[in-house]
């Protein structure tokens, strides 16, 4: 992936200091997003006002993600990371110590993703045998939530077929096909399949990536052949997704907002908050009717985006679970009426994962508090039977301040499930996290850091739901201690 545009991608539900600063970062204009606009506002305003606000928090899942799905279809083939609508990109490796397009980037699973509208007809995806390799393929509608989650954890290894089908219809399907209805008819398909990373596992991801079929059900029967997409030279593919939505004023922003509700229309639990945005001249399908708000609406309306941020900021700072250096949310994929923290996490983590498919815990500083250093040496320690509890892989990946991979001389860039640790006498486990070899008996638990800072991240896919979890808290990440 080799495009700044896919930096909403390959986040994660990565809840970190780190990746919150950067976003706090591009907030425009260039006051600091925590600062409320001078102005003096009637008590009628100020409530009006902060009604907007929770508007604009309300619709940045779906504002972003369309703005998202606008820049990742701009293309007349699909390649990577793009594709026309109802294409399918196939990622077809992991990143290097190169790459710096995409904060965080993974070295456990490659990604086959297509955005589809479901609002003309169904699409139909078929999914092959998968032979025991892991995989899932969520599907997110509009609003970000995930709404079907096929894969080895949910529906097996088997060969699948499904039809993603809009919210309105009604229609016969084949024999064998199962219904996916998406309430929305926006829907983003975000597959991920692990791969080990050799050559000839490589190629057998490949095999599997190419065996996935993505067509419209009227192609049912029928040889097709996917359509050239059309490029929009107006869409800014240079700057990111993120930017591009907080920089939009607010009667754009609203604007959009109302036309997207039309076919992505809201959840019946969102009733309350549809009819408290009508009071400020929000009504979905319809202009925004800034009059209502009378003759100063430009200035009541003015930095919304900024104030929603410091809202994200506070939430953010509460949000998730906080232990031993770590940070983490099993709070992702589903989130009913909890508009905050939906909105926090399309911010920091667009297409998280259902935390019973994934759980991503990051750590900025080490046990005592202080920010990693590789010149200095730290030790991961793991009890006997103690190693984290997952069902499919785990892994921990090293990145430099910057959340990018780093450059070393065993190209090593993550250590997890797949390694062959060296034990200590009682079974337990060391992980050496540093810039500097250990030495030929510790290299194989060896995770080589950048010689300054740097910032470790665990993935669990498909935890454990028995103790010990972590998603109940029956397991708990050990801390990383510095070796004084």
């Amino acid at each position: 992936m080799r495009d700044r545009i896919a930096k909403t991608l390959l986040v994660g539900a990565a809840f970190t200091c780190t990746v919150w600063s950067a976003i706090a970062q591009t907030q425009s204009p260039q006051t600091h997003p925590m600062q409320m606009p001078s102005m003096s506002l009637t008590a009628d305003q100020a409530r009006a006002r902060a009604t907007a606000v929770d508007a604009y928090i309300y619709g940045y899942p779906l504002v972003t993600m369309e703005m998202t799905r606008r820049v990742m279809t701009n293309a007349a083939t699909a390649g990577e990371p793009h594709a026309p609508m109802g294409q399918l990109v196939r990622m077809g490796k992991f990143p290097d110590a190169t790459f710096v397009d995409v904060t965080a980037p993974n070295a456990d699973t490659l990604y086959t993703t297509a955005w589809l509208d479901v609002t003309k007809e169904p699409w139909i995806l078929s999914l092959p045998d998968s032979h025991g390799r892991y995989y899932l393929m969520p599907m997110l509608d509009g609003w970000t939530n995930v709404f079907q989650d096929p894969g080895t954890r949910t529906t097996g290894n088997g060969p699948q077929t499904y039809a993603i089908t809009g919210p309105g219809w009604n229609g016969k399907l084949p024999a064998g096909v199962t219904e996916y209805k998406s309430p929305t008819g926006l829907v983003w398909l975000l597959g991920r399949i692990y791969c080990a990373g050799t050559p000839e596992d490589y190629a057998a991801v490949h095999a599997m990536q190419d065996q996935v079929k993505l067509y419209p059900l009227s192609a049912w029967g029928k040889t097709y052949t996917p359509p050239t997409g059309q490029v929009d030279p107006e869409i800014d593919m240079k700057t990111p997704v993120r930017d591009q939505v907080n920089r939009m004023d607010a009667v754009t922003y609203f604007n959009l907002l109302s036309t997207l509700m039309v076919d992505n229309p809201p959840a019946a639990a969102d009733a309350p908050m549809v009819a408290k945005m009508a009071e400020i001249g929000f009504v979905p399908g319809r202009p925004f009717d800034a009059a209502k708000l009378g003759a100063d609406s430009p200035m009541v309306l003015h930095g919304i985006s900024k104030e929603a941020a410091g809202k994200l900021m506070m939430a953010f700072k509460t949000s998730g679970t906080t232990e031993n250096g770590w940070m983490f949310s099993t709070k992702t994929g589903v989130y009913g009426t909890d508009y905050l923290n939906r909105a926090l996490v399309t911010a920091i983590g667009l297409g998280a994962n259902l935390p019973e498919d994934a759980v991503y815990p990051m750590s900025a500083s080490d046990a005592a508090g202080n920010p990693y250093d590789g010149r200095s040496k730290y030790v991961m320690h793991f009890d006997k039977g103690q190693m984290p509890p997952a069902r499919a892989f785990w892994s921990l990946t090293m990145y430099n301040g910057q959340v990018f991979f780093v450059e070393n001389s065993l190209n090593r860039y993550k250590l997890g499930s797949a390694n062959k640790f060296v034990t200590n006498a009682d079974g337990s486990v060391d992980l050496y996290l540093q810039h500097e070899n250990p030495g030929a008996e510790k290299e194989a638990n060896w995770l080589p850091a950048p010689d300054g800072r740097f910032i470790p991240m665990l993935r669990l896919y498909w935890p454990e739901t028995k103790p010990p979890s972590i998603l109940d808290g029956t397991w708990k990440i050990p801390p990383v201690k510095k070796v004084e």
